[in-house]
């Protein structure tokens, strides 16, 4: 394997779909005695399309589907994709929680893996105890581990619980030692599924931090889930893609999340049903040019605007509808809104135009909301993305912009709302 430390091959997770009823023993030794003489499962179904947001026609579903990838060693890799995508599976198979249906793993080193909240701690032991128990399944010595203990308390900064049960535990507390431990104690391999989202804003970025030091200093390979784009990217240079259990892209952490952004978020267009629950909700969202074009690639310098239909059910007071712009980092650039006004029920139809032309080359997401009187109404992440290009006029013009790394720039786009009945 040389340097390579994780070999995937056709690595396939099948899963029983439905409660286990009568007979499902009969199904297991019949299974068992086709296997014996050499023959296909003669209750696998085949021939099915692997969708896994819908119903198939047999019981059976493929949370994995013929995986083949590579990781070396001091590899950072962030595994992307929507939920249902198979990340997690395939996460619990390289922890050795879960075994494959077909397929191959093979893993040089040991593995340190943070997957869920309350996993890897016995909740009757004692954070302490907990910290040594787990050493010693990584075949730590106590002495190894007696000279980590200190430093991976002061990480998790829970001194004054530490010979508490750890079911006594918050879940952020449960999941600052469980990090604390995974990342100090010996391990070859790191794997952090979506876990950290539990914690807060700093206690991540300290996380991002230590994992990024590690596989620097130590040569330890990362292998990170998130739907948080910034992390992936800060954290991951490897990105592998997963689309309904099946590998759609290894290659880059930017050309990973470029098309996880291409296939998952809409472009130019955003159509929705109209929701009678809402006093108000967005019906659709597009992006156009001053031409009144749907576009999903902006040209540098040209102006461009984000066009909103939403529905008033109820008379309402000081609704404001309001957009917001980020790169695919999450960092805000451009968040604007409307004046607060007073509406009878009916279509109304807002427009932000973006004069300022000062975007830079790349990628773009638009979010967008409702609210009125200070409460929000509705909030659509990721309603659309879009595209920075240069224009061919444009190529040999030497025009080169830089985002701002101040953040975002506030209500600089101009707006207006109109009844669309």
């Amino acid at each position: 394997m040389s340097n390579t430390v994780i070999k995937v091959e056709n690595l396939s997770k099948q899963y029983r779909l439905g409660q286990v009823g009568t007979g499902s023993l009969s199904h297991d030794i019949n299974r068992l005695w086709h296997r014996v003489r050499g023959n296909e499962d003669p209750y696998l179904k085949i021939g099915e399309e692997n969708k896994r947001d819908s119903k198939g026609n047999s019981d059976y579903v493929w949370a994995l589907k013929d995986i083949n990838f590579d990781i070396q060693q001091g590899d950072r890799v962030g595994i992307i994709g929507r939920n249902g995508a198979g990340k997690s599976t395939l996460l619990k198979i390289l922890s050795r929680t879960t075994s494959p249906t077909t397929g191959s793993v093979k893993i040089k080193g040991r593995v340190a893996s943070l997957l869920e909240v309350g996993t890897g701690f016995h909740p009757d032991l004692s954070g302490r105890d907990n910290i040594f128990l787990n050493g010693a399944i990584l075949g730590m010595s106590k002495g190894d581990i007696k000279s980590r203990f200190d430093e991976i308390v002061d990480f998790a900064g829970v001194e004054r619980y530490i010979d508490t049960p750890v079911k006594r535990y918050s879940s952020g507390m449960y999941v600052r030692l469980a990090f604390a431990v995974a990342a100090h104690l010996e391990s070859d391999i790191l794997i952090v599924d979506e876990v950290l989202a539990v914690g807060d804003a700093e206690f991540q970025k300290k996380c991002l931090g230590k994992m990024g030091d590690v596989s620097k200093s130590e040569g330890r390979t990362i292998l990170f889930v998130s739907h948080n784009m910034a992390s992936i990217k800060k954290l991951c240079s490897k990105g592998i893609l997963l689309s309904n259990g099946s590998l759609n892209l290894e290659g880059s952490i930017d050309s990973a999340i470029n098309r996880y952004l291409d296939q998952n978020v809409n472009t130019s267009e955003l159509l929705l049903k109209s929701d009678p629950s809402l006093i108000a909700c967005v019906i659709k969202v597009q992006l156009r040019n001053l031409k009144n074009e749907k576009k999903s690639e902006i040209t540098i310098s040209t102006k461009w605007k984000i066009c909103i239909e939403f529905q008033v059910h109820s008379k309402i007071s000081g609704i404001i509808c309001g957009v917001g712009v980020v790169n695919i980092m999450d960092v805000p650039l451009k968040t604007t809104w409307h004046k607060p006004l007073n509406l009878l029920p009916g279509k109304y139809y807002a427009e932000f135009i973006e004069d300022q032309t000062d975007f830079a080359l790349g990628k773009y997401v638009i979010h967008i909301g409702l609210s009125a009187g200070g409460k929000n109404i509705q909030f659509i992440e990721k309603a659309l993305a879009f595209e920075i290009v240069y224009g061919n006029e444009l190529l040999n013009n030497n025009i080169l912009k830089l985002e701002s790394s101040t953040g975002a720039i506030i209500n600089q786009m101009q707006s207006f709302v109109i009844s669309n009945d």
